[in-house]
């Protein structure tokens, strides 16, 4: 009796521990899931402030922000909690919108004071002023040659001082407007070009890994981007697309090659995140519950993603992919935060993310900055917000040159 007694203990023990152990599995996710501290970057003065697509390892970050009066943009450098305003090169406006290098050189494009001699508007910003790439370091702003056009925009930036971007040559295209744009790669203050794919007849670079991989778009000014590209050694490789044939185009690249933006569907109406990488082709990230189109904006060295995924009414949310699983980042912030994240469009090997947020006291759009955190908080889905016109007009603006309108960068 006394052996089966103790018999009995024992599996009461077990099963005490057993339960004990589903119960610590089945509260596992709640505890392990990352959760992020939210901060609102400001702006240079005005109403809005938004951020590029990329985000250094040294927790540095590029974009561009209107001035008091919400009458010019100006590119700027956030660095240890100060938004530094980079100026111009002679004209009202510029921006900066791709990652910076660990040191803090930036990459964009800026008006000069004289006007466009084809009365082009490559800026974007309405003022048909000349609009030149830049490489600003230490304070100083210097523009970058074109391959003999007037204008030409700079993007993203590697740690080896290379930058890539767009820039226009001197090959009539009356489908262009005037002028045909060619992707480049700035190396020491001189230009190179970036060949299209083959057949194609115009192009841009967007991002630059620390390997001189990089990656973009070619097409026609007739058709738009067809290609979605990966220069490797300067020459074009096609990535291929998730079914669409209107539009498509890569944001990102990170050191192990893995390339990320959206590609149409095959209905050429609807657009999903993608995945790029050598073993498995291009992979459809899908959207968040409830939407139809999704975009990502940039992969770390880890391989999680950021984005916004878009429902059918033009609302977007933030999210965050990892491990096949894409998440809304609202659910990931603490429940009372001031701000709504509607598109992350950068993010680091620390995991610190960067992106718009629509602050809900003013209706103002501003830069956030999401950092991970030990603080543990219930997380539950956020409800899902409406915009305000004048939003959804600023995002929709946003989104001109990322998700298949215009050819480049604010177009």
């Amino acid at each position: 009796m006394k052996r089966l007694g103790a018999l009995t203990c024992v599996a009461v023990t077990l099963f005490a521990v057993l339960l004990l152990t589903v119960r610590l599995a089945a509260q596992e996710p709640q505890c392990k899931t990352q959760r992020y501290t939210v901060q609102d970057i400001g702006t240079l003065g005005g109403t809005f402030s938004g951020a590029g697509e990329g985000f250094s390892n040294s927790g540095l970050f590029a974009g561009y922000s209107t001035l008091p009066g919400d009458k010019a943009y100006h590119a700027f450098l956030w660095q240890k909690d100060v938004m530094i305003d980079l100026g111009t090169l002679g004209g009202l406006n510029s921006e900066a919108s791709f990652k910076p290098s660990d040191s803090g050189d930036v990459g964009g494009w800026a008006e000069t004071s004289v006007p466009d001699p084809n009365a082009e508007d490559w800026c974007g910003f309405g003022t048909y002023l000349t609009c030149l790439p830049f490489h600003w370091r230490n304070g100083v702003m210097t523009p970058l040659p074109t391959l003999g056009g007037n204008n030409g925009f700079g993007m993203g930036m590697n740690n080896r001082g290379e930058e890539v971007g767009v820039a226009e040559n001197t090959t009539p295209d009356p489908a262009c407007g005037v002028y045909r744009q060619e992707a480049v790669i700035w190396t020491k203050g001189q230009v190179y070009e970036l060949p299209p794919f083959p057949g194609d007849t115009i192009g841009a670079a967007r991002q630059i890994n620390d390997w001189g991989q990089a990656t973009g778009w070619s097409g026609t000014c007739a058709a738009g981007r067809l290609h979605a590209l990966l220069w490797q050694n300067g020459t074009p490789i096609d990535l291929g697309n998730l079914g669409g044939t209107v539009d498509i185009a890569p944001w990102d690249i990170n050191n192990q090659g893995q390339i990320v933006g959206y590609s149409y569907l095959p209905d050429n109406t609807t657009f999903h995140a993608f995945l790029w990488q050598k073993r498995t082709g291009m992979i459809d990230l899908g959207t968040l519950p409830g939407d139809v189109n999704s975009g990502a904006g940039s992969i770390n060295n880890k391989g999680q993603v950021v984005g916004g995924s878009i429902n059918a009414s033009d609302n977007e949310r933030a999210f965050l992919w990892q491990n096949g699983v894409m998440t809304d980042l609202n659910m990931l912030i603490p429940p009372d935060s001031p701000l709504y994240l509607l598109e992350a469009d950068g993010i680091n090997d620390r995991g610190q993310i960067e992106g718009y947020g629509w602050q809900i006291s003013t209706d103002e759009v501003h830069v956030f900055l999401a950092t991970p955190t030990t603080m543990q908080w219930e997380i539950r889905e956020r409800p899902k917000v409406v915009l305000p016109e004048n939003v959804r007009k600023q995002l929709q603006q946003l989104r001109g040159g990322r998700f298949g309108v215009g050819l480049t960068g604010r177009q």
